[in-house]
């Protein structure tokens, strides 16, 4: 066998296949939706028509297509049509950055104290075994999809798991590429990578097969452990950023019975470190001989907020739920116990661990771990994160830490205490769920908004007196209400500005006053919404909103 000489490298490539996007010739969509393009919608508030055009779509699929026609004839509304045609297949028209499949080159050097080769993964971060190199000549090839958030050329775990959960109602079991299936398989094995990489961050640059170029991420923030600035955009510790990754491989085995797929390739190894770290993460401040005990993940930064104690934040009692650093809207926690991420990873759990009993029968227990967890989480959110309001009864704590502090507000970013019956974790007749969302609802929630352009809960990522059309769509898909849901269109309609897209946050007060003219996430979950009227509440979409 030939040894390279000391220092040097060696790549192999095994196989390799891209898959390019769009034209380049294209424009960025960042700068094409500041303005507003023809036809305008016929009705009141005009809205404009802000898909790209086919040849410059990102990512195409004929069944989300023939139910936007489909629906054409089932929204009577032109303005509420012309806003679920703009929003539903945003991220597919927009923020599917590349798709394509791994690198099996793999790199030898010379170990110059032990005079032997060593070989390495393409990323240069794990090292491999023969029996490595074998399996990875002999398995399958795997798709990757790197799936930005819209304005920002970055793939959070979060926003990238709930943007392609829009299309689960037409997600069908295929092996072709280009499929719906494979842009989902290739999300899950991409994310499964950055896990399996830097597993307490929570947003990542493209991956190197992509050849979109990547910048150093590093800054003023003192995180640990440290990680690749290179693959990492964002490295923020958020409980639903894992939580995502599991709901998302839930969504694509319940809708294509595809379990196979997950004993291909990392997803099981991902899971463990999901499981391991968040284990972690529900160390309590003090040990039984009163010693501090540092968090595995630490953070200091000027911006979002700088946790005291030495970076490890406020004191937490172990109560047996994980502690988040970040809330959804990458804000800093007050209190590290967020009860919506915990409800979500609760659920989360419990939805994929069939999988791994499906995975791994016989060789391992981390099916009746996930399961135990789901549970102790569960027990543990009765037991602690219920507290009385003094008007509106018992309700569910936004934030606690365990010695009886709590944080009663609510954040617009899923998951929410809102959005609870959403993510299964509770239906919305628990007399509790029910108390906690008539305050998040009213102006009793200190994040409440309201006035002549809109009214809804708004979120210390943004300035005040700002609501989140994500709030308001979530009220809809947690309402039997006709009049509540209709309320909440109306607002909608009326308040893109006449883009008929979907904000991050629009100003109650002033008309033409909003934060980012796109958000894909809000833009999927709006279409979700309607999609789900239709099989709830069809005649609301009969209605008028002029």
């Amino acid at each position: 066998m030939w040894i390279p000489p000391p220092g040097s490298l060696l790549l192999l490539t095994l196989t390799s296949t891209l898959v390019q996007p769009v034209s380049s010739q294209c424009p960025i969509y960042t700068g094409y939706a500041y303005h507003k393009h023809l036809p305008l919608s016929t009705g009141k508030w005009q809205l404009a028509s802000m898909r790209p055009i086919p040849p410059c779509r990102t990512f195409k699929s004929r069944e989300v297509e023939e139910t936007i026609e489909r629906l054409r004839n089932v929204i009577v509304d032109p303005d509420l049509f012309r806003l679920f045609e703009n929003t539903w297949p945003s991220t597919l028209d927009t923020t599917v950055a590349w798709t394509g499949v791994a690198n099996k080159s793999v790199i030898v050097e010379l170990d110059p104290v032990m005079n032997k080769t060593v070989t390495w993964d393409a990323s240069h971060k794990f090292q491999l075994t023969p029996e490595d190199v074998k399996k990875l000549e002999d398995e399958e090839e795997e798709e990757l999809s790197f799936v930005i958030t819209g304005d920002i050329e970055a793939m959070w775990l979060r926003d990238s798991a709930n943007q392609l959960q829009a299309y689960t109602s037409v997600l069908r079991a295929s092996k072709e590429k280009g499929s719906l299936a494979s842009l989902f398989r290739g999300a899950i094995n991409l994310q499964a990578r950055y896990i399996l990489g830097d597993p307490f961050c929570n947003a990542f640059q493209a991956p190197i097969e992509s050849k979109i170029p990547r910048k150093s991420s590093a800054n003023s923030d003192t995180i640990s452990p440290s990680y690749d600035y290179m693959a990492v955009f964002s490295c923020q510790w958020e409980l639903d950023s894992v939580a995502s990754f599991l709901q998302l491989s839930a969504d694509y085995a319940r809708m294509t019975g595809d379990v196979a797929f997950f004993g291909k390739h990392a997803w099981a190894a991902a899971v463990r470190k999901v499981l391991d770290i968040t284990q972690s993460m529900t160390v309590g401040s003090y040990d039984a001989a009163g010693t501090w005990m540092h968090t595995p993940y630490t953070y200091c930064a000027p911006y979002g907020g700088t946790p005291i104690n030495d970076c490890n934040g406020s004191p937490h009692r172990a109560i047996g739920l994980v502690r988040s650093f970040h809330r959804p809207s990458d804000d800093s926690c007050i209190y590290q116990y967020l009860i919506p991420s915990n409800m979500m990873y609760a659920v989360a759990l419990n939805a994929s661990a069939p999988i791994m009993a499906a995975v791994q029968p016989h060789a391992s227990n981390l099916t009746a771990w996930m399961t135990a967890m789901s549970s102790s989480i569960t027990t543990a959110i009765a037991a602690h994160a219920v507290v009385r309001d003094p008007t509106h009864g018992p309700i569910f704590a936004y934030e606690i830490d365990g010695y009886g502090s709590a944080i009663l507000m609510d954040d617009p970013n899923v998951p929410s205490l809102l959005s609870a019956p959403y993510l299964n974790f509770t239906s919305p007749s628990n007399p509790v769920y029910a108390n906690t969302r008539r305050k998040i609802l009213s102006r009793d929630n200190p994040y409440f908004t309201w006035g002549p352009v809109i009214e809804g809960v708004g979120s210390m990522h943004t300035l005040p007196g700002r609501a989140w059309p994500m709030a308001n769509i979530m009220a809809i898909l947690t309402s039997s209400d006709d009049v509540e849901i209709a309320r909440h269109l109306r607002w909608l309609v009326q308040s893109t500005d006449g883009y008929g897209l979907m904000h991050e946050s629009v100003h109650s007060q002033t008309e033409g006053v909003w934060s980012r003219q796109w958000f894909s996430w809000a833009n999927g979950l709006f279409g979700q919404a309607i999609l789900d009227l239709e099989r709830r509440k069809p005649w609301i979409l009969r209605m008028g909103f002029q």
